[in-house]
């Protein structure tokens, strides 16, 4: 079968669309027929080796770690999901023909793979740093760079819960992420002003999206370091602020909540893009250099 590989770090033109063995799936795992994966960041920092400090990688090694497909072998342990159901999840070397999948939910039928493949990272990162920053029901929350796939998963599940949310992003973006019911603002010089003109009695929380050198400037918006947290930026925690990590967010359960959420319109994803297996390297170079709005994917089938 065809899947993307990179035998050492480096550029995007280390990957490279291989042949190799069908994987199996071990105890616990399925084996999915890859009909779509996400992009992320994560994925090209990963490539690149920003992660090499704190995460091992065994070349060659697969890329992407989330996606949707449909079931085609089962590991041992398994017994709520049969061959030829459509599901979604985490996995491993998602961008592949065949790949397996450690955590997942049924993929609703008026989901279409794209989406559902686009779902698993940025609900897992909105629901943790949501969790971790320290924001109630009735309060504010600022999300800066708002308009990718983390944010918009911010927003709205922020909205969900009852927080007010203010997200910035470029002027052209204004009216999406007012879409997704934040009040939206421009990033830039003056930024503590606007703000303030908004949420005339403060705000309580803020979240760093896009990693810019932006936390001083949240932490003085906020006035607590510890209510602000960043998804993306490592050096965060040298101000005093957090930096979002840890385990999954209970996937399983997770991508169960957000199946029913878009099922009932009550979350929607913008897909920006799509790709073939054969386009990885310029997917990567979008989520890296470009301004995506919402998710990329890769189209495998």
């Amino acid at each position: 079968m065809k899947a993307v590989e990179f035998n050492e770090y480096g550029g995007p033109d280390v990957l490279r669309l291989v042949e190799v063995d069908m994987p199996r799936p071990g105890s616990g795992e399925i084996r999915i027929k890859v009909h779509a994966a996400g992009v992320n960041p994560s994925d090209w920092k990963r490539r690149e080796g920003q992660y090499r400090a704190f995460e091992e990688i065994d070349f060659p090694a697969g890329l992407g770690v989330e996606g949707s497909g449909v079931v085609t072998e089962v590991g041992p342990g398994v017994t709520a999901v049969a061959i030829g159901d459509a599901v979604f999840g985490f996995g491993n070397a998602m961008m592949a023909e065949q790949a397996i999948l450690t955590h997942w939910a049924r993929k609703p039928d008026v989901i279409p793979f794209e989406v559902a493949a686009g779902l698993p990272v940025i609900s897992d990162t909105a629901t943790r740093a949501l969790d971790q920053v320290g924001i109630q029901e009735n309060q504010t929350l600022l999300v800066s760079g708002a308009a990718g796939g983390v944010g918009t998963a911010i927003l709205q599940l922020a909205g969900l819960r009852g927080i007010t949310v203010i997200g910035t992003a470029s002027a052209a973006k204004q009216e999406y992420l007012a879409s997704l019911g934040a009040i939206p603002t421009t990033y830039g010089e003056g930024l503590a002003e606007r703000v303030r003109a908004l949420a005339p009695f403060g705000i309580d929380a803020a979240i760093d999206v896009a990693g810019s050198g932006i936390i001083p400037e949240l932490i003085t918006i906020v006035g607590d370091a510890s209510h602000v947290l960043s998804v993306a930026d490592f050096s965060a925690e040298e101000y005093g602020a957090k930096f979002s990590h840890g385990p999954p967010v209970d996937p399983a359960r997770l991508f169960t909540t957000m199946a029913q959420l878009c099922a009932t319109g009550a979350f929607t994803l913008h897909i920006e893009k799509t790709f073939s297996l054969d386009q990885v390297r310029q997917a990567q170079e979008t989520s890296q250099f470009g301004s995506v709005t919402g998710k990329l994917v890769v189209r495998v089938d």
